[in-house]
């Protein structure tokens, strides 16, 4: 076979071959095209979305402005469970004009049908420019997403144009990129809360079926805020119940706000795992408050029962109030605010046993009166002071000083007898402090102390004339003169003892001398 040959019989080989395999392909391609273009009806290019009027809207700095898409079904089936959002440019802040007060902005649409004439819906969404937008044109991406999928049906790119801010306005409102004051859904009813779900949950903007965006008929989003709140009793102690009443209003002037739900979340207290709790717990077990509903411009009020810790220290504790509810359109919103409810500790001490010395006192002499104060409470007891009265004694008073928390206060007072008492009379010590609010509380403790009259030493030994003896020169008469009476009787005694015991002896010799005598004349006279 000649080098030609070889070659015309590889290429016919090989368009053989192509033959055999292109319809293969071919097929292939066509399913993969019927998938890509959903057969179940999912085809990208028959959802679309177009801005209201196909304008491209002029946005101003810190201007709010609706903005209208008309959302058409051309799939040829029924499409539910639709929702719309924008693409925020993820970490390019500068893909996004505007300023953003959610994490996420979602229109959801109930049902789109495939009938001609009902199968577009409009939906809104309320914008507010950023400062530092600039003067240029931006392309927004909005996509249509069904059901929970992540995966968009349909995706559109649509412009808007924004305008630099004034020179003159530089001073104002700077800052404000990405987080500006203004709310995300334009509300004009100057709201006193930030929107969110929770502590760590973001605010989600998410609107109704009826491409309201969440908003009432003139665009603005009603708002629940706490005007303030009671408690009974007005002052919350440690370790006792109370009822907090929180005072709510709805700021939009035309919105009535349903299907309200309100929980209460007080800060964790206590170092210890085992003791740790929250500072206020509900009576009933239960952190949640429901509400029917607020009128536009209305108030109402909401009240639970609490008990306080009763280890809190005395200061200020906050509660979180998470709100969420609806609005005429059942759109549902939530937001939160923060109250702040102060807890008194109450002042709890003790006081040991009085030492007092001595405990009977003449008129004009002292006793010394000491104790200690202990504190066993949370609180600090201020400028305390200790004050002594009482029948017989006059008043005293000595300054203790701060006593802290845990710690022991001397007491130390020297009281002087004034009028003699009856027997032992009952002398009050009243001590006083003040708390961290200079509120002065007193409490007393009772003891007993005898007042004598004072005796004079020289009024109990008088000459015959009344008048007191003396030794010349002031010497110590009376007690020389009962000395010597003492010896003189001790003497005397003495001399007294001895005579007696000497003719008592003199006796006994007589005696002794007459029985010897009568023994010899009876010796004499027998025979």
């Amino acid at each position: 076979m000649t080098k030609s040959r070889r070659v015309m019989a590889v290429i016919v080989a090989a368009l053989l071959i192509a033959a055999m395999i292109l319809p293969g392909l071919v097929v292939k391609a066509e399913a993969a095209e019927g998938e890509r273009t959903g057969e179940a009806g999912r085809v990208a290019t028959k959802v679309t979305i177009e801005s209201k009027d196909n304008k491209t809207l002029q946005y101003k700095p810190g201007e709010s402005q609706k903005w209208t898409l008309v959302i058409t079904n051309k799939t040829g089936r029924d499409l539910s469970n639709l929702s719309v959002s924008p693409d925020m440019g993820g970490e390019n802040a500068d893909a996004w004009p505007f300023k953003t007060d959610y994490q996420k902005y979602e229109q959801k649409i109930g049902t789109l049908p495939k009938e001609d004439g009902k199968n577009k819906i409009e939906i809104s969404f309320d914008f507010v420019q950023r400062d530092d937008a600039g003067t240029r044109r931006y392309a927004i991406p909005f996509s249509v997403y069904e059901g929970d999928s992540d995966e968009p049906i349909a995706t559109h790119k649509l412009y808007v144009n924004t305008t630099e801010k004034p020179q003159a306005d530089n001073s104002q409102n700077q800052g404000d990129n990405g987080n500006g004051g203004g709310s995300g859904s334009g509300s004009a009813d100057g709201d006193a809360m930030t929107a969110s779900v929770g502590n760590d949950e973001p605010a989600v903007y998410s609107g109704g079926g009826s491409g309201s965006g969440g908003s009432s008929s003139d665009g603005s989003v009603p708002r629940v805020i706490v005007t303030g709140f009671d408690t009974n009793p007005a002052e919350v102690h440690a370790g006792s119940d109370f009822t907090l009443t929180i005072h709510l209003k709805n700021t939009s002037k035309k919105t009535k706000v349903q299907n309200m739900l309100f929980e209460l979340e007080a800060p964790t207290e206590g170092t210890d795992e085992q003791t740790s709790a929250p500072a206020f717990l509900p009576t009933s077990g239960s952190n949640s408050i429901y509400l029917d509903g607020i009128k536009a411009d209305g108030t109402a009020d909401i009240s639970i029962t609490l008990n306080a810790k009763a280890d809190l220290l005395q200061k200020p504790y906050s509660i979180n109030l998470s709100m969420k509810y609806e609005d005429s359109q059942a759109t549902q919103i939530d937001s939160s605010s923060s109250i702040s409810i102060p807890v008194k500790q109450d002042a709890r001490f003790e006081f040991s046993e009085f030492e007092i010395s001595p405990q009977t006192i003449e008129v004009g002499g002292e006793a010394n009166v000491m104790c200690s104060l202990y504190n066993l409470g949370r609180i600090k007891l201020y400028n305390a002071k200790a004050r002594f009265e009482g029948n017989g004694i006059k008043k005293q008073e000595i300054f203790i000083g701060n006593v802290e928390a845990g710690a022991t206060g001397s007491i130390d007072a020297m009281l002087e007898g004034e009028k003699v008492t009856n027997g032992n009379s009952k002398i009050t010590m009243t001590l006083s402090y003040e708390d961290e609010s200079g509120n002065i509380s007193e409490t007393t403790k009772d003891f007993e102390l005898e007042v004598t009259e004072a005796v004079d030493d020289s009024d109990m030994y008088m000459n015959t004339d009344g008048d007191v003896e003396a030794g010349s020169g002031g010497f110590p008469v009376v007690p020389v003169v009962v000395v010597i009476a003492i010896i003189v009787g001790a003497v005397a005694a003495v001399v007294f003892v001895k005579k007696k015991k000497k003719k008592q002896m003199l006796n006994e010799e007589e005696e002794l001398l007459d029985e010897l005598d009568r023994s010899s004349e009876d010796e004499r006279e027998q025979p």
